[in-house]
């Protein structure tokens, strides 16, 4: 009798396993690898809608690197990227920590509901919402009017723009990561705070020498999540852009937006994507090392 070999017989023993696996392999190859290398390929050609494409090499990724404009999105892009990725990790986890200290249960799972509130809404009602606080009649400016203060147009000052962004994205994402993050600290071992406050450790010193460490495999997740996202920004730069603040907030994904669905340049705009795909792919493998979310 002829012996199986050592994969055969591992798909043997799992083959229920691979097929549950799949649909989601097959979802991924259809929606993600295919459009991935067909986006490779239009990134070498001067594409074309009506007619033939011809391959014209690098001279997209040529152009890209040589114009100017595309230096100023990148780097609106890493400052906005970098500050969602910092700022939607420690803070919520500051205020899990704050949370977790709370102990009236009633306001503790109200306040965790209205955190939780704006990351529900798409960015259409959240930008609405916004723009009616920040406008000129809006609830800020009302307040200042009691303090003899001139009323600003928020979203139509440049020195305001990134900080309003990362405000903004901040007021949205936090309650959906501070939930992941009460969730981790639910998973404590309560016998650990009861050992700690025998010895005397008052309640800042239980979080600073027990729960925070105990919450590092979270925020090694959430910081992985964040970095994956930090140069796809889209939606909200979108909903909340307008000509006097484009030159602040522009972003990568908004750029191959504009060139490509609104000026048909379909390979420049891929390159452009490709370059996205790139930098994405490295950071987060440099991240999962310095993390060592591996391990």
């Amino acid at each position: 009798m002829k012996k199986k070999s050592p994969l055969t017989s591992q798909f043997s023993r799992n083959r229920l396993l691979y097929l549950m696996i799949l649909p989601a392999a097959a979802y991924f190859i259809t929606f993600s690898f295919f459009p991935l290398a067909d986006g490779i390929k239009m990134s070498l050609q001067d594409f074309r809608f009506v007619g033939a494409s011809s391959y014209i090499g690098l001279e997209n990724y040529r152009t890209m690197f040589i114009t100017p404009g595309f230096w100023r999105v990148f780097g609106n892009t890493l400052i906005l990227g970098l500050s969602n990725v910092l700022l939607t990790a420690f803070v919520p986890m500051f205020i899990a920590l704050s949370l977790n200290e709370v102990a009236n249960r009633g306001f503790k799972r109200t306040f965790q509901s209205i955190l939780y509130l704006p990351h529900i809404l798409s960015w259409v009602v959240v930008g609405g919402l916004w723009v009616f606080i920040l406008s000129p009649n809006g609830l800020v400016n009302a307040a200042r009017v009691l303090f003899d203060q001139e009323s600003i147009y928020f979203f139509v000052v440049e020195k305001y723009a990134r900080g309003l962004m990362i405000g903004i994205n901040l007021w949205k994402q936090a309650g959906y990561v501070c939930i992941l993050f009460l969730a981790a600290i639910s998973g404590i071992n309560p016998e650990i705070y009861e050992a700690a406050l025998i010895d005397g450790a008052n309640s800042a010193q239980r979080a600073w020498y027990i729960t925070v460490p105990e919450l590092t495999g979270t925020l090694k997740v959430v910081m992985l999540l964040n970095v994956m996202g930090a140069l796809r920004i889209f939606d909200q730069i979108y909903v909340l852009r307008n000509e006097v603040i484009a030159e602040k907030i522009d972003v990568l994904m908004y750029y191959v937006y504009i060139h490509g669905l609104e000026q048909f340049k379909i390979g420049y705009a891929s390159a452009i994507s490709v370059f996205i795909f790139l930098i994405t792919l490295l950071v987060t493998l440099l991240v999962r090392r310095v993390t060592k979310y591996h391990v």
